[in-house]
């Protein structure tokens, strides 16, 4: 295509189409003399800029965008949750770490393709390599002797998990975020606005589940040390358990929890702080 056909086909002036490539959100078209030709990726790019636009990304916003993708970031590196330095970038994984990370010194090539298949290693440039909380995780573990089989197939339960968990808190930003965004569609700075939200709503993710994975693994060791008969039977009560108790950190788990009925923590609710007597 010319680019007044070009023109014709996406509903804009040739004037604009220019200027996109100026701006650097729309690629070079092939040129043949003084004639420049577009095709299809074209009409793709253009109809992406036409829906940007639409949802308030600026044009230097989507330029950021498309520039970094042409280079192949993610997503979450565009936005800011990617491979940032620290814990979740990637490192070369020598041969040397292999060794130590198999406690039994049978390194074979088939669990290296099983942590390629899962995704927990990516082969580059001849090297493999991984995240470097994985590697540190994966050092502490082959410390305790744990099998490499048994740590691949934990982490491949976690990541159904934590798929799982994404996928949720994805669904909360597109059902209760997403809009507020799109009604913005004035504003000049949605790629940031979008990238801060979604930062924030990471970080919240990762509080909420490193906070519950701790509670699930105090249950989990309550119960093992039940099982092994590792804690004094039920009815063993120390003396601290009639002292009051000073603060909300020192409080723990008993056969005295109570699950109070609606009634009961409406009288709470509306009590308020005011009061030092328990609601009964």
């Amino acid at each position: 295509m010319t680019v007044d056909e070009l023109a014709v086909r996406v509903g804009l002036p040739g004037s604009t189409i220019r200027m996109y490539q100026t701006k650097g959100v729309l690629h070079p078209p092939r040129r043949q003399g003084r004639v420049a030709f577009y095709d299809a990726s074209h009409v793709e790019r253009l109809t992406l800029v036409q829906r940007l636009q639409s949802r308030g990304f600026s044009l230097p916003a989507i330029a950021e965008l498309v520039k970094a993708r042409e280079q192949g970031a993610s997503v979450a590196q565009v936005l800011g949750v990617g491979d940032e330095e620290g814990p979740d970038d990637w490192v070369r994984v020598r041969v040397r770490d292999i060794r130590r990370l198999v406690p039994m010194g049978d390194v074979r090539p088939r669990l290296l393709v099983r942590a390629l298949q899962l995704g927990l290693l990516r082969w580059r440039r001849g090297w493999p390599h991984t995240r470097r909380w994985a590697l540190e995780a994966g050092g502490r573990l082959a410390g305790l002797n744990v099998p490499c089989d048994d740590v691949l197939d934990s982490f491949e339960k976690l990541r159904r998990a934590t798929d799982g968990i994404a996928a949720d808190f994805v669904e909360v930003f597109e059902r209760r975020l997403w809009p507020a965004l799109a009604d913005g569609a004035a504003e000049d700075d949605q790629l940031d606005r979008m990238r801060a939200l979604l930062v924030e709503l990471t970080y919240t993710a990762e509080t909420a589940v490193v906070g519950t994975l701790r509670e699930s693994i105090r249950d989990a060791a309550e119960e093992f040390a039940r099982r092994h008969r590792l804690v004094p039977n039920d009815d063993f009560r120390p003396a601290w358990v009639e002292e009051p108790v000073p603060i909300a950190e020192h409080v723990v788990r008993t056969e005295e929890d109570e699950l109070p009925d609606e009634p009961t923590i409406q009288r709470f609710l509306d009590r308020g702080d005011e009061q030092d007597e328990p609601v009964r």
